[in-house]
C-alpha cells in the first residue's frame, strides 16, 4: 500500500481512507497513506443533508475519499469529511492513489533486482522522488519522456541503472491530443487538389518533429478535421498555430478561404518501449 514521505496530512489534502469503527457520532477511519494514523469523522460532514443513520453512508472496511479539515499533530487529531468531496476531486484522488500504487509496484521489480527490501527503496528512492515532483510516478513519467538523467542528484546511480528498464518497459506517458477543424474552399478546377498537397505538405512537416504526431481526415466539403498528439497541450497548440499559418498562407495564395474552428483538448496515454 502506497504512503505518502511526510508523517501527517496537511489541511485541505484529500486522502484514501477506510472506516474502521462507526457510532452514532461519528466514525473513525484509517488513513490509507498515513501508516498508523486514524481521523475522525462527526456525523455533521458525512452528507450534505441532515443524516438519521451514519450506516446509510458509511460502512465498516469500506474506502473512501475524504477531505482533512483539521490537523493538531501535538493531539494526533485530524478531522476528515465527506461532504467536502466532489465527484471530480474523489476522481482526481483515486487516479493519483493508482497512480502511486502503480509507482510502488515498480520500485518494488527495481528493489528486487538489487536484492534490498522496500523500507530501504522506501527511503532511498521514494521519499526523495515524492519531495522533489510531489508524487513517485511523475518522477518517473519524466525519466520515461526525458531520460534518467533527470534523476541524477536525486537518486543513487544504482537505483537508476536498476530503473532504467523498468521504467521503459511499463511507465506510460501522458500526452495530449487537440482537434480542430478547418473550412477550406478553393474555387478553382483543381481546387481539391491544392487542399489535399496543403494537408499533405503540413502533416509531414509537422510529423518530422519528435513525439509529434498529425493526422487529418475529411469530414464532408469543405471540412477537414485535424488531430495533433504532443506531449502537453502547449506544443500541441503551438504545432496547430504553426500548420494553420502554413495552410491559410497556401490557400490564400491560391485563390481559396480557409477557416479554422478550435475543438477540445483530449488526454490518452502512450507506451513507451525501449530506449
Amino acid at each position: 500500500m502506497p504512503r505518502k514521505a511526510k508523517e501527517y496530512p496537511e489541511e485541505g489534502e484529500f486522502v484514501v481512507a477506510t472506516v474502521k469503527n462507526i457510532h452514532p457520532y461519528g466514525a473513525f477511519l484509517t488513513l490509507d497513506e498515513y501508516p498508523g494514523k486514524e481521523g475522525f469523522m462527526h456525523i455533521s460532514e458525512v452528507a450534505p443533508t441532515w443524516v438519521k443513520n451514519i450506516r446509510d453512508y458509511l460502512k465498516e472496511g469500506q474506502k473512501i475519499v475524504a477531505k482533512v479539515i483539521r490537523v493538531d499533530p501535538e493531539k494526533g487529531h485530524i478531522d476528515l469529511s465527506l461532504k467536502r468531496v466532489n465527484q471530480q476531486q474523489r476522481k482526481a484522488k483515486l487516479q493519483e492513489y493508482k497512480r502511486a500504487q502503480k509507482a510502488e509496484n515498480l520500485l518494488k521489480m527495481a528493489a528486487e533486482k538489487l536484492g534490498k527490501d522496500f523500507e530501504t527503496a522506501w527511503r532511498e528512492v521514494w521519499v526523495p522522488l515524492e519531495e522533489e515532483y510531489g508524487e513517485v510516478y511523475a518522477a518517473f513519467e519524466d525519466a520515461a519522456q526525458n531520460g534518467m538523467d533527470v534523476l541524477k542528484g536525486l537518486i543513487s546511480d544504482e537505483w537508476i541503472e536498476a530503473l532504467k528498464p523498468i521504467i521503459e518497459a511499463y511507465v506510460e506517458i501522458p500526452t495530449v491530443t487537440i482537434d480542430a477543424e478547418f473550412e477550406i474552399t478553393v474555387p478553382k478546377p483543381n481546387g481539391i487538389e491544392i487542399i489535399k498537397e496543403a494537408l499533405i505538405k503540413a502533416r509531414d512537416r509537422a510529423n518530422k518533429e519528435k513525439d509529434i504526431e498529425v493526422k487529418f481526415s475529411y469530414q464532408g466539403a469543405p471540412r477537414y478535421r485535424i488531430d495533433i498528439t504532443a506531449p502537453d497541450y502547449y506544443k500541441a497548440e503551438e504545432v496547430l498555430e504553426d500548420i494553420a499559418e502554413e495552410i491559410l498562407r497556401v490557400i490564400k495564395e491560391a485563390g481559396g478561404e480557409a477557416t479554422l474552428i478550435r475543438k477540445e483538448k483530449r488526454i490518452k496515454k502512450v507506451k513507451k518501449r525501449g530506449s
